[in-house]
C-alpha cells in the first residue's frame, strides 16, 4: 500500500484550547483505541478526561491549523507526580515519525513547568523502545485490557520546563516524495524511442 503524502507544511504541537480541537482529539482516540485496537467498545473517555490537560498535534498550512492528527493527555496523580496516557496518531500520519516524540516532549515538559517531579506512563510493549530512546526507563510490567504494557518513567533532566504549552511548538513536515517521482516522462523513456532530429 502506497504511503499518503502529507498535505501539511508542518505540525503544531500544543495544549488544546479550542472546542473543535478537543472534539477532533476525542474522535481520533475513538478511531485508534476503539476501532483499530478494540481496547474499548464505543468510547475511551473516562473520569480522567474531566481534569486532564489535552495535547494535540495540528496539521498546518503556513500556520493555519486545519486538523488534529495526534493527541495525548496528561494529569497530576498526586502532588508532584504526573502521568501521560492516550497517545494516538492518525494512521496516515504515522510515517511522520516526529509526531509521537513531539507529543511526548510537550507532555512531559509542560508537566515539568507545572511543578512535576516524576512523570509516568503505561506504554504498550511495541512502543517501549521509542520511549527508551527518549530517556524513559522501564520500572514494571502490567496487563491492561488484555494487552501487555510496561510502566515507564521519564528522566526529567531531558525535558526542560515549558511554561507556555498553549502556544506550543512547530515541527516541519517530513517530505515523503522520493526524487525519482519528480523525473519527467522523457527521462524515463527508453533510448530507442527518442528520435534524432536531422
Amino acid at each position: 500500500m502506497k504511503k499518503q503524502l502529507s498535505p501539511y507544511s508542518g505540525f503544531t504541537i500544543k495544549w488544546a484550547t479550542l472546542e473543535w480541537e478537543k472534539q477532533q482529539a476525542y474522535a481520533l482516540r475513538r478511531m485508534v483505541f476503539c476501532k483499530e485496537q478494540a481496547l474499548f467498545e464505543e468510547s475511551d473517555l473516562d473520569h480522567v478526561d474531566h481534569f486532564s490537560h489535552l495535547i494535540v498535534a495540528l496539521g498546518s498550512y503556513g500556520g493555519w491549523h486545519e486538523e488534529v492528527v495526534g493527541t495525548v493527555r496528561i494529569h497530576e496523580t498526586k502532588p508532584g507526580s504526573w502521568a501521560g496516557s492516550r497517545l494516538a496518531v492518525s494512521e496516515p500520519y504515522r510515517c511522520q515519525s516526529l509526531l509521537g516524540p513531539a507529543l511526548i516532549k510537550l507532555a512531559v515538559s509542560s508537566a515539568h513547568g507545572l511543578g512535576c517531579r516524576s512523570f509516568f506512563a503505561q506504554v504498550q510493549v511495541q512502543n517501549q523502545r521509542l520511549f527508551e530512546r527518549m530517556h524513559w526507563a522501564k520500572i514494571g510490567d502490567i496487563f491492561l485490557r488484555g494487552k501487555e504494557h510496561v510502566t515507564m518513567q521519564a528522566n526529567l533532566a531531558h525535558y526542560p520546563p515549558n511554561f507556555l504549552p498553549e502556544r506550543g511548538v512547530v515541527v516541519r513536515s517530513r517530505p515523503q516524495r522520493r526524487l525519482d517521482h519528480l523525473r519527467t516522462p522523457l527521462l524515463s523513456m527508453p533510448v530507442s524511442t527518442v528520435q534524432q532530429v536531422a
